[in-house]
């Protein structure tokens, strides 16, 4: 005796199944859409939502999704790329970062990217006028232009990082500090210019020649526009014990310094230069990062013991 066919399904069974299967995915609301990519960080909402359909594009714009643009998780996920460097990459980070800003309807609080430029961060320093959190790292072509604006226009500036920005001066760092009142981060840390090797193949010659060498001026400047800072990263940095004294007068609310790589500090520079930071909590020194690869580590172990008993300048790293 031969099996029984199934009846066929109703209407709302055929909807009810290809609800359940995700055949219908596409057609949830936008609100519903809107709060599960919610859910999601930017990495994913970037790669992910935003070319399945035009419902789920439309959705992944909602200026709601948008006040947070944050791809650094994408860069800390992967090895150094050469192609990073390279003049197309910066358009596609310029142009993903002028969608979100267009997208975001003025709502964009938080910016963490790397390789953009400054047609990017000028176009944030119009529309983004309640940014709080600004993190620019490794832009080849990022400069005092643009940061000046930023400087302008984003008062509320809480945090900002333009570590191996090798364009940005001491002059829109005086004007950070100036204009905004309430910066109390600030990350300019440079590449390991003691073990240039490791950028070697990754980063272009000539960019890694470009280190700047105005430590001091810098310093200068973080004194003397920055005094409210509670957290300041300068690794491999070339300021002089001049240059830290300047900082630690006048930045004297500091809990956090990294003065990793600082190579022309000893200890008894950094002992006397942060004596008056009372509320100091943490200070990375310089000798937890010189490389082995530079200094042999016996070597060197004998010249930090002589610096740190009879503190000299004569074995200065």
């Amino acid at each position: 005796m031969s099996e029984r066919e199934p009846e066929p399904e109703t209407a709302e069974e055929t909807s009810s199944s290809a609800a359940v299967s995700g055949a219908d995915w596409a057609e949830l609301t936008h609100e519903c859409l809107v709060n599960i990519f919610s859910r999601l960080t930017a990495a994913h909402l970037w790669t992910g939502p935003m070319f399945v359909c035009r419902s789920w594009h439309r959705a992944s714009t909602d200026p709601s999704l948008h006040s947070v643009f944050d791809l650094e998780p994408l860069f800390n996920s992967a090895a150094g790329s050469a192609r990073w460097w390279l003049p197309e990459f910066e358009r596609k980070m310029d142009s993903m970062l002028i969608s979100a800003i267009n997208w975001s309807n003025g709502s964009l609080t938080k910016i963490s990217t790397r390789h953009c430029s400054d047609r990017a961060i000028s176009l944030a320093s119009e529309r983004c006028l309640n940014l709080a959190f600004l993190s620019i790292k490794s832009c080849l072509n990022l400069t005092d232009k643009s940061l000046s604006r930023i400087a302008f226009r984003c008062p509320n500036l809480q945090e900002l990082d333009v570590s191996c920005c090798y364009e940005i001066s001491h002059e829109s760092l005086a004007l950070i500090g100036q204009n905004c009142p309430n910066l109390r981060m600030l990350k300019r840390n440079l590449m390991n210019w003691l073990n240039p090797s490791e950028h070697v193949g990754i980063v272009p010659n000539e960019y890694l020649n470009s280190c700047p060498q105005d430590g001091d001026v810098e310093a200068a400047v973080i004194g003397k526009y920055m005094t409210r800072l509670k957290y300041l990263a300068i690794r491999f940095s070339k300021l002089s014990a001049r240059g830290l004294t300047s900082i630690c007068d006048g930045c004297v609310e500091l809990e956090y310094l990294d003065l990793s790589g600082c190579a022309n500090l000893t200890g008894r520079d950094i002992s006397n230069a942060s004596d008056n930071l009372k509320s100091l909590k943490e200070i990375v020194k310089p000798n937890l990062y010189i490389p082995s690869s530079v200094f042999h580590t016996e070597m060197y172990g004998h010249w930090r013991l002589y610096d740190e008993r009879f503190q000299t300048d004569v074995f200065r790293i």
